[in-house]
């Protein structure tokens, strides 16, 4: 089976072709970072605006490169949320389009469910049932994957998503929009007991976190440096900070696998792509005798790819959607 996938939920927009749920024939990306960058973050509006103005190309060029016409594709898949609502309407609206015109089933994917789905694009031999770290700009999440289509949120964010921090973060430290691989980069070189940075316990939900107190942390220490003229540690702050997250990251990882009496722990989106975490991970996934996966860095961010994986999934379970399919700021997993 042929799935013709699209993703426009923040500023990618991304269109590829999946061939039963784990072969990728193409993965057409356009991203936008560089006129974000401007605004030291996205400008929805402008977003919308630049998926209305690529996807019709990119789809092109998407079917093109994996040498297919329509007439071999068996089904379309859609990002539908959580995301920003204008991105997001726009590939929903296509899609519909497309499908309508092209007689073919439409598949409503859940971004998140996406990311997870990038691992199996990554590792054919993985299969659930799993522990899932999600960490992205606009979601963090532990999530017990106990099938394809079926699985439950353990613990989430009370409010900042980890990669919303790693922005903000940088931006405070005079680093270019998106934040995470320069944040990444600078902490190469700093002590990471520099500075003394907050960890949140969230009382009566262990396994659920808390970013903004870190946030407001490290945007205090540069601003009361600036003022009183002190010098900052920028390297140090990074590493610091990064070494904070992952603390809150990590061990919760580690508790909801042995919670759940999972063997075998994933992580998916943006985030996963830091090196701290990921290094963090690999350590204790290793002392609790538990398989670990990580995507490999192409497949950490927002891409179409996985999106084609997972409708895969989802149209097995029945999951199609007619015209009236919508878009959603917000989604329960």
């Amino acid at each position: 089976m042929r799935i013709l996938a699209f993703e426009s939920s923040c500023d990618e927009t991304a269109v590829a072709v999946v061939e039963d749920g784990r072969r990728v024939l193409s993965d057409a990306i356009l991203s936008q970072a560089d006129m974000h960058a401007l605004y030291g973050g996205v400008v929805p509006e402008i977003a919308s605006r630049k998926h209305v103005e690529a996807i019709a190309a990119l789809t092109e060029q998407s079917l093109r490169d994996a040498g297919v016409g329509r007439d071999e594709i068996d089904a379309i898949a859609v990002t539908y949320g959580p995301g920003l609502i204008g991105a997001l309407l726009v590939a929903v609206s296509f899609a519909k389009s497309v499908a309508l015109a092209w007689k073919k089933p439409l598949v409503p994917v859940h971004h998140v469910r996406g990311h997870i789905a990038a691992n199996y694009l990554a590792f054919p031999e993985l299969e659930p049932p799993f522990l899932a770290l999600c960490i992205s700009g606009g979601n963090t999440m532990l999530v017990d994957v106990k099938g394809y289509t079926e699985m439950e949120i353990l613990g989430a964010t009370r409010d900042d998503a980890a990669g919303e921090c790693f922005d903000k973060a940088a931006r405070v430290l005079g680093l270019p929009y998106p934040g995470g691989k320069p944040m990444d980069g600078l902490a190469q070189g700093g002590d990471d007991t520099a500075y003394a940075l907050p960890r949140s316990k969230v009382d009566g939900a262990e396994l659920d976190m808390s970013f903004s107190g870190l946030k407001t942390a490290v945007v205090n220490l540069v601003h009361n440096a600036g003022q009183k003229g002190e010098p900052l540690d920028r390297a140090g702050l990074a590493a610091s900070f990064a070494a904070a997250v992952s603390d809150e990251l990590v061990p919760r990882t580690i508790q909801a696998a042995r919670q759940q009496g999972r063997s075998t722990v994933i992580a998916a989106g943006g985030v996963a792509a830091n090196s701290r975490i990921r290094r963090d991970l690999q350590r204790a996934c290793q002392a609790a005798g538990l398989r670990l996966y990580l995507p490999p860095l192409a497949l950490c961010g927002d891409n179409a790819a996985m999106i084609g994986c997972q409708a895969f999934y989802e149209l097995a379970q029945g999951a199609a959607a007619d015209m009236r399919l919508n878009a959603y700021a917000n989604l329960e997993i």
